[in-house]
């Protein structure tokens, strides 16, 4: 019989070095319950009471006390340059993840955006590379709607 796998059930955020290292793509990176591997082979389960959105460096805390820490995977992304300005604003527009650097805007691989944004005038390329979009306006990471603490009244 063998052991039972260790469990995570808090995100530790910025966590540091670590005891071992799992590399997740953007959309990975947002899990609920799942079984994982680390590259170290380190088996584990994740189990959070609602879903978290994990970014590149946070941790996955385990009940033995160990630390697996989480780093963006490569992954196929849309590298915009052009007026950053007015394409991150169209983009924006339409409530997609975005990552912001000064001399480019990165968004998933979307072949209606893609075309959108040549026809506004960017230079839109394939590339590889980790993805780590902006978090939400009220709240930390990836926002679930427009629930924060205050009243609009």
């Amino acid at each position: 019989m063998s052991a039972p796998l260790p469990v995570a059930r808090e995100v530790v955020r910025d966590a540091g070095a670590g005891d071992a290292r799992i590399a997740l793509t953007y959309d990975a990176r947002l899990l609920r319950r799942k079984r994982l591997t680390a590259a170290e082979g380190l088996e584990f389960l994740a189990d959070f009471e609602r879903a978290e959105s994990l970014r590149h460096g946070d941790g996955f805390s385990l009940d033995d006390g160990r630390v697996v820490v989480v780093e963006a995977a490569p992954e196929a992304v849309l590298e915009i340059t052009g007026d950053l300005t007015r394409l991150a604003w169209h983009i924006g527009n339409r409530h997609t993840p975005c990552e912001i650097s000064d001399t480019a805007l990165y968004i998933a691989e979307d072949p209606v955006l893609h075309a959108m944004l040549e026809q506004l005038g960017a230079h839109v390329h394939r590339v590889t590379r980790a993805f780590s979009p902006e978090g939400g306006a009220y709240g930390h990471g990836r926002t679930f709607g427009h629930s924060h603490d205050h009243s609009h009244d």
